[in-house]
Order: structure tokens, then C-alpha cells, then sequence
């Protein structure tokens, strides 16, 4: 089950890409996104957009089987035009929240993780959202921010989703159970804002701990979120490293989808 309120993710949703409509609001559309390299700003907007609607349209339709992206609406709008893709993407936003709102969190719907419901969608779409407004306010130079419970959220939903794809069979991420040792995140900002990941032979395991590890990250909560989800260098002067970096390296590597 999701680990918030519903509606909070339902508004986070709208309130990221507000944010992220801000971030590139006369920015250069045809800017690299440092951390998305093969998207430019403009791409980065329509992805955000385009998962919305096919999101959108899994739980318009009550779908119980995967939704081509082909059969979501248009992924963006036609032309260049800087203000007809803000329209775009705000009105992606508010539909999808609506939706799911009307809905609520227990309505059964196709998806690829492990719980099949809105309420996955909800969170889903909302830490979507909250990383790629990152990549778009790195891009463009702007602030960026997350509340505690949102960026403690955003973490575990993302060890969540390695461990899924790992258990799947994801070739990449199968790889992380030849690693042995383990990851103290330790957010410096955030009281019991830390979590100890242990990896061996099976895979690896994660739970809220203050522990000794073999490598741990420590910083800011929102800049512990950066690095774990490879927006931001692990050799940032906005966090330390202590211990095996190499550990982390090869976690930062084995656990990036896309």
C-alpha cells in the first residue's frame, strides 16, 4: 500500500509540474538536460506529459491490460511553441489527478509493478514528477526542494523498484547480488531520515537504520535524494562520502533504468 494519503500525491502531481512549467519558463527548449543527456528540455516537458495521459488513460479506461503508449492522447503539442506546451503539460497534470482522485487508491488497474491500483499510480506518477522537475531545475538553474515525507518517500519507492526489477530479472540489476557490503544513507537535515541497505549473494535487503556501513552518504535529505537517483554526482561538495565509494558506485550504476 502506498505509504501516504492519496490526495497528497494526487496534489504533489500537479504542484511538481507547476514547479516544473516555472523551471522552464523561458529557458532555451532546446537546452541538453545534464542529467537526461539525451533529451533536451523540450523532451524532458513532453515525457513528463506523455506519462500523465497514458497513466491518465490506464485509469480512465479501468484497464487490466497494458496500454500501448500509441493509445494515449498525443505526447505533446503540436509546434514549438513555449506556451502551448505549458498548457500541454498543465492540463496532463490536472487531468490525471483528477482522475485519480475520483477514483481513489483501491481501484484495480493494470500496471508492470507489484501492486496493481490507482494508489500505485498515484505515488508513481507523483515521484515521477519529483525527479524529473530536478533534471529540469538543474537544467535551468532554478531551485529545488522536497518536503521530508516526500523525499523519504521517493527513496523507498525506489528501492522498492529495484527490488522488483531486480526480481524480475532485469539483467542489470540482477547483477547487484554479486555485490557484498552494505549503504548507510543518512539524511543530516531530517531526524530518522536514514536507511541501511545490505547486499549479498540473494539480492539485497533495505530498512530504516542508523547503522556502520561499508559506504554511507551523508547530507541534506533532498541532496541524499539527488545522488541516490542520479541526479546529482556522488562527489558533490553538498554531501560526503565515507567509506568504500566504489560500493555506492556500483549501486548508483546497477540500479539506473530507462
Amino acid at each position: 500500500m502506498s505509504a501516504l494519503p492519496h490526495d497528497l500525491y494526487c496534489d504533489e502531481i500537479t504542484g511538481r509540474t507547476d514547479a516544473l512549467r516555472a523551471a522552464i519558463n523561458g529557458a532555451d527548449l532546446g537546452a541538453t538536460v545534464p542529467t537526461c543527456p539525451d533529451w533536451t528540455l523540450r523532451d524532458l516537458a513532453v515525457h513528463v506529459g506523455g506519462a500523465h495521459r497514458w497513466v491518465g488513460e490506464i485509469v480512465r479506461t479501468r484497464a487490466t491490460e497494458a496500454v500501448p503508449l500509441e493509445r494515449g492522447p498525443e505526447f505533446g503539442p503540436e509546434g514549438d511553441d513555449p506556451a502551448a506546451l505549458d498548457a500541454w503539460l498543465a492540463d496532463g497534470a490536472a487531468e490525471l489527478a483528477e482522475l485519480l482522485r475520483a477514483a481513489g487508491p483501491d481501484q484495480n488497474v493494470w500496471s508492470w509493478g507489484w501492486e496493481r491500483s490507482t494508489g500505485f499510480w498515484a505515488r508513481r506518477m507523483a515521484h515521477e514528477t519529483i525527479v524529473h522537475q530536478a533534471d529540469a531545475a538543474l537544467t535551468a538553474g532554478t531551485g529545488y526542494e522536497v518536503a521530508p515525507e516526500l523525499a523519504a518517500d521517493t527513496i523507498e519507492e525506489w528501492l522498492e523498484i529495484v527490488a522488483f526489477v531486480r526480481a524480475a530479472g532485469h539483467e542489470k540489476a540482477a547483477e547487484l547480488a554479486g555485490a557484498k557490503g552494505s549503504i548507510h544513507l543518512h539524511a543530516t537535515d531530517v531526524p530518522g531520515a536514514e536507511w541501511l541497505i545490505e547486499l549479498g549473494e540473494d539480492g539485497f535487503t533495505w530498512r530504516r537504520a542508523h547503522e556502520k556501513a561499508t559506504v554511507a552518504l551523508r547530507g541534506p535529505l533532498t541532496d541524499v535524494l539527488l545522488v541516490f537517483n542520479r541526479r546529482l554526482p556522488a562527489d558533490s561538495d553538498r554531501v560526503k562520502v565515507l567509506g568504500d565509494a566504489k560500493l555506492l558506485d556500483f549501486w548508483l550504476e546497477h540500479s539506473a533504468f530507462g
